[in-house]
């Protein structure tokens, strides 16, 4: 690929657009993608967030449709499927942007918004969609979405979909997609449970990308943990944490939506400026958090992990962990909220005693250690394991049976209790047990 955007082959209206967003150098993965999916096959991309996938598969898909003839009504050209409300929303706010000197129209259908109303923007016909899979399937069962003339079927942040159970209604959508479709499926990480058979019932002989390997952590993120003695410790070093710096933009992850409720009260208890976000609200109730926050209206986020992929709000310069992600995957997303376009960031986990193994395990799948720090005044007790294994992990400190120098075996009650009794089978006759004569029942 050419070392610059606009040294591309891109419609006149494509390249104003990349002017006014004064874009010149692609990143890898639009280094990579772009020309790919130039040539009009499917492709299999594995990218991280932040890498610039959205551009990667918009600029070509758009191409597409600029150069290639389609009546005015055909319908819906070109799908994305995305995981979350918020992801949909910024694809559509760079969508727009590319789109902004053509006559190209595009749309976002989430969940949470009206029916009737999405149905009437249907009636527009906007070449370019971009959907959340639930809200869309009840569009195409009921007629009010055609997929039969589409040109583009891409799949962004597939590994989110599958592990947010969307898989059976993205094939049911697929059913809707003419066969001669282009189709582009992009993950952080192609080993996700379902993605091979995914990647087999969509995809036809697709490329496969792989940029930025999901298992590495971000090099522009200072990686930290803090260790902590239990729940009200670790209340007290985030509320330190934040307070030392209350104008910085930061990001607090809880494993639980109730978690993040609970912080977000008591932070701002604290004075700090604060809000929430998690799966269970209304589209305008996360609208106008998202809004407050990108505008710094409020200074702190504490979220699930809904928020850990599609949320771009520039200058996040802190993201805590309040609880470990699940997983080394989850901690990339979680952390690449920061750091983003070039700038550095601060990743800070808060981690218990219980904790311990699930950090070693995050630690070793990235391949990196996490720099340790502690707080004046609030230093935990706990200072990791008295003993660890090989892996870093604590070692268990589990005590053998001993039936040597006299002691006794552990007897189990029903034991104690039968003892001396004849054993019966299951149907009530009884059985030989070795130890006298076999007794006939009466």
């Amino acid at each position: 690929m050419p070392t610059v955007l606009q040294e591309l082959d891109l419609d006149r209206q494509l390249r104003i657009a990349l002017d006014q967003l004064e874009l010149e150098q692609p990143t890898p993965v639009q280094a990579s993608v772009v020309p790919a999916a130039l040539e009009g096959g499917d492709l299999l991309v594995s990218a991280e967030t932040g890498s610039g996938k959205t551009l990667a598969y918009l600029l070509p898909t758009l191409q597409r449709l600029l150069t290639e003839d389609a009546p005015r009504d055909a319908g819906t050209l070109a799908l994305v499927l995305v995981p979350t409300r918020e992801l949909a929303r910024q694809v559509l706010k760079t969508c727009r942007t590319l789109t902004g000197k053509s006559p190209l129209q595009a749309m976002a259908l989430t969940g949470g918004a009206d029916f009737k109303y999405q149905k009437a923007e249907f009636r527009k016909n906007p070449e370019i969609v971009i959907a959340t899979p639930g809200r869309l399937l009840e569009h195409c069962e009921k007629g009010s979405a055609d997929l039969a003339a589409l040109k583009v079927l891409v799949l962004d942040e597939a590994d989110r979909m599958l592990d947010m159970g969307f898989r059976d209604d993205v094939l049911k959508i697929s059913e809707f997609c003419p066969p001669g479709r282009q189709t582009l499926m992009l993950s952080a990480t192609l080993k996700t449970k379902g993605m091979g058979e995914l990647t087999r019932q969509l995809l036809n002989d697709p490329q496969t990308i792989a940029v930025d390997p999901p298992r590495k952590a971000h090099d522009s993120i200072h990686h930290q943990r803090i260790l902590a003695d239990g729940q009200e410790h670790k209340n007290q070093l985030l509320v330190a944490l934040l307070q030392a710096q209350p104008e910085r933009r930061s990001l607090v992850f809880a494993n639980k939506r109730r978690t993040a409720e609970r912080l977000s009260g008591l932070l701002g208890h604290h004075g700090l400026k604060v809000d929430c976000l998690h799966g269970e609200m209304t589209t305008e109730e996360r609208k106008r958090v998202m809004a407050a926050f990108r505008e710094g209206k409020i200074h702190v986020l504490c979220a699930s992990d809904l928020a850990a992929r599609g949320l771009d709000v520039p200058d996040i310069e802190t993201v805590i962990n309040y609880d470990l992600p699940h997983s080394g995957d989850d901690y990339v997303h979680r952390s690449g909220r920061t750091g983003r376009a070039g700038a550095t960031g601060v990743a800070i986990s808060l981690v218990e005693a219980s904790q311990w193994n699930l950090m070693v395990s995050i630690q070793r799948y990235l391949g990196m250690q996490f720099e340790n720090r502690a707080l004046p005044g609030l230093k935990a007790k706990y200072s990791g394991p008295k003993k660890t294994k090989g892996s870093g992990k604590a070692a268990g400190s589990k005590k053998k049976k001993n039936t040597k120098d006299g002691a006794k075996p552990k007897q189990r009650a029903r034991d104690a209790k039968n003892k001396g009794k004849p054993k019966r089978s299951k149907a009530g006759a009884v059985v030989n047990d070795g130890t006298g004569p076999l007794m006939k029942k009466k």
